[in-house]
């Protein structure tokens, strides 16, 4: 094991993250020791990472000097990118991310390596299903690249779309015009619209018909032209409707369909056209697959924990043994008490 002193320049404390979370990051994944002393920090571990640390140290500061501010979270990301990947550089990441980004108030950027995979997968497909847990960033990182393609013209416009089923609610009952009903249903989609552009360019935009929110059932009939076209919520369609949405896609257009097959609002999962499309579409060139675990989950850390404790619960009740009720003698367990699904 060799060890070297990285000379600490002023203004290069953030990147150590809060309570030093973003050093104990690059101990543990790149298997170094990092001793922080008073004018320098103290490297211990094989030369390779020792020369990985150093050019994480160079990287920040030259991104620091050169006016670029990145929030704690966001670099946590591009760190655990830049630890999991020799190739990938700090410098390297914010490049490709501004490029992701012109136009847009905040730069476009993954911050796991199923992110990564996600964003070059919309990159270079035609199609792309997006598939995973609450939390992991399959919906905000699609609208942000239908953003980017319409600012740099590469698309004339975005298409939003969603299945309108109800989770619990009836949308018969509620009060307003068809629009007004289904807005509720849209609303993530318009959140993600906001945090990337202006309110006011957004709203022009809708009012154009540049950006179109719509129910999937608006998209019967329809040839999907010159769009970059997202429909989030994909457990919820039928096979019916799968079908009849990526058969909509026309010239230059590219699509992405995000779900989480653990949250079907649908009167039988089963039926669930994403879960089909799962087995149907597998293999088919031009469309790509990328699916997220708990370790993706960018919002608040509770969740993370929340998605895996789910995930235990569920396997734990399909290996429960089941019980023949005609032997004599055997009874039925009482049901435990419903679980409402997180949202």
């Amino acid at each position: 094991m060799n060890k070297r002193a990285l000379d600490i320049t002023a203004g290069i404390e953030p990147l150590y993250g809060t309570r030093d979370e973003n050093l104990r990051l690059l101990e543990d994944g790149l298997h170094v020791t990092i001793d922080q002393r008073s004018d320098a920090i103290h490297v211990t571990g094989p030369d390779d990472a020792i020369d990985r640390v150093a050019g994480i140290f160079a990287d920040y500061d030259y991104l620091r000097k050169s006016g670029l501010t990145l929030q704690n979270g966001e670099l946590k990301g591009m760190l655990k990118l830049v630890v999991a990947d020799p190739a990938v550089t700090l410098r390297g990441l914010v490049d490709s991310g501004k490029q992701r980004s012109a136009g847009v108030k905040r730069m476009v950027q993954p911050r796991s390596p199923n992110q990564r995979k996600y964003v070059e997968a919309i990159e270079q497909s035609d199609m792309t299903f997006g598939l995973g847990p609450a939390g992991t960033g399959k919906t905000y990182l699609a609208v942000a690249m239908a953003v980017s393609a319409l600012m740099a013209k590469k698309v004339s416009r975005i298409i939003l779309v969603r299945p309108a089923v109800e989770a619990g609610e009836r949308l018969g009952f509620l009060p307003g015009s068809l629009q007004e009903k289904v807005d509720p249903y849209l609303r993530p989609l318009y959140d993600a619209l906001y945090d990337l552009l202006d309110q006011e360019k957004v709203d022009k935009l809708l009012e154009r018909n540049v950006i179109e929110v719509a129910p999937l059932a608006f998209m019967r009939g329809r040839t999907l032209s010159d769009a970059f076209i997202i429909m989030d919520e994909a457990q919820n369609t039928t096979m019916e409707q799968m079908k009849m949405f990526v058969t909509r896609l026309g010239n230059n257009s590219k699509a992405v369909i995000t779900g989480d097959l653990t949250q079907t609002d649908l009167p039988n999962p089963k039926k669930s056209g994403l879960l089909e499309a799962l087995n149907v579409l597998s293999g088919v060139e031009g469309i790509r697959f990328c699916h997220f675990e708990d370790v993706d989950v960018v919002r608040h850390h509770l969740v993370q924990r929340i998605v895996r404790a789910y995930d235990s619960y569920g396997r734990a009740q399909q290996q429960l043994p089941l019980i023949d009720t005609n032997l004599p003698g055997s009874t039925v367990p009482e049901a435990p008490h419903p679980i409402a699904k997180p949202q």
